[in-house]
C-alpha cells in the first residue's frame, strides 16, 4: 500500500501537468464553434487538420523554424564549450584570486538582466549587428554563471585521482578536461543543453530587439506576427503554437534520463 499510493500521487500529477498540452492538441483541431462550447468538447468532431495547412500558408514557418534551430544549435554549442571550459577552472586548477572570482562570478546571478538590455544593445548596434543572429548566439561564447555553476559543481564530484594519474602520464591539462573531464560530466552537460535549448527556443524578447527583417524572425516572433494578424482564429493559433511545443516535448522525452542524473548528482560535494 506504501507503494501504491505514491504511484497515485504520481499519476494524478501527471494528468494535472498533461492536460494544458492536451487541451492545445485538441483545440488546435476543433472547428471554430466548438472552441468555446459548454461543456467542453475534448475530441474535436470533425478533426479540422486545415489549421495546420493554414499556419504554412499565413506565415513563412520552415523559415521560421530553420532560424529557431540555428540560433539554438549554436547557443547551445557555445554555452556548453564555453561554460565547461570555465567550470574546469574553477573545479580542478588551482590559480591566484580563483575563488574570489568565482564569488564574483556568481554575484552577478543576482544582476536583473533588464539592468544591461540596453548598453548591450548599444555595444550590438555600434559593431553592425542588428538585425543579424550575432547578439542572439555570440553571449553564449562568453558562458552563464549559473551554468558554470552547475558543471562546476559536478566536476567537483570527480575523484581527483583519475587527474593526478593523467598528469603523471604526461597529458595536459587541456587533454585532461577534454579526454577525461568531459565523458564523465555527460548527465550535467546534457542538462546544461537542455536548460539552453528550451530557453533559447522559446526566448521571445531577444529576437524581438535585434531582428528586423521577416526572413530573419524565430518562431516566437512568427507566432505573435500570426496572433496580431489573426487573433480571433484560436485554431489557427492553438495549430502554431502546438508545432512549436511539439519539439521541447519530444527532446525532453528523449533526454530526461540525463537531465534526472544531471540534477541529482550535481552539488553532492561541495
Amino acid at each position: 500500500m506504501k507503494q501504491i499510493i505514491p504511484h497515485i500521487v504520481l499519476g494524478i500529477g501527471a494528468l494535472v501537468f498533461f492536460f494544458p498540452f492536451a487541451w492545445l492538441v485538441s483545440t488546435s483541431l476543433k472547428p471554430d464553434h466548438q472552441i468555446f462550447v459548454f461543456p467542453p468538447v475534448l475530441f474535436p468532431h470533425p478533426v479540422r487538420w486545415e489549421n495546420f495547412r493554414l499556419v504554412f500558408e499565413y506565415i513563412p514557418f520552415f523559415r521560421l523554424i530553420g532560424n529557431t534551430v540555428l540560433v539554438t544549435g549554436l547557443n547551445i554549442t557555445g554555452t556548453l564549450l564555453s561554460c565547461s571550459l570555465v567550470a574546469y577552472s574553477f573545479a580542478r586548477l588551482r590559480w591566484p584570486g580563483r575563488d574570489t572570482l568565482f564569488v564574483v562570478m556568481l554575484s552577478t546571478m543576482m544582476l536583473p538582466a533588464q539592468v544591461t538590455m540596453i548598453p548591450i544593445y548599444l555595444l550590438f548596434a555600434r559593431l553592425g549587428w542588428v538585425d543579424t543572429f550575432k547578439p542572439l548566439w555570440v553571449p553564449s561564447l562568453f558562458g552563464s554563471a549559473f551554468h558554470i555553476f552547475l558543471l562546476r559543481q559536478f566536476l567537483l564530484t570527480i575523484p581527483r585521482e583519475l587527474e593526478e594519474a593523467a598528469l603523471v602520464d604526461g597529458a595536459g591539462y587541456f587533454n585532461i578536461y577534454r579526454t577525461i573531464m568531459l565523458p564523465l560530466i555527460k548527465p550535467a552537460l546534457a542538462t546544461v543543453a537542455i536548460f539552453t535549448f528550451m530557453a533559447n527556443w522559446n526566448d521571445f524578447l531577444h529576437p524581438l530587439i535585434y531582428l528586423n527583417s521577416l526572413d530573419r524572425m524565430t518562431l516566437a516572433i512568427g507566432l505573435r506576427l500570426l496572433q496580431a494578424t489573426h487573433g480571433s482564429e484560436w485554431g489557427l493559433l492553438m495549430a502554431a503554437s502546438t508545432m512549436m511545443t511539439v519539439p521541447v516535448v519530444i527532446v525532453f522525452f528523449f533526454t530526461q534520463r540525463y537531465f534526472i542524473q544531471g540534477i541529482t548528482l550535481t552539488g553532492l560535494k561541495g
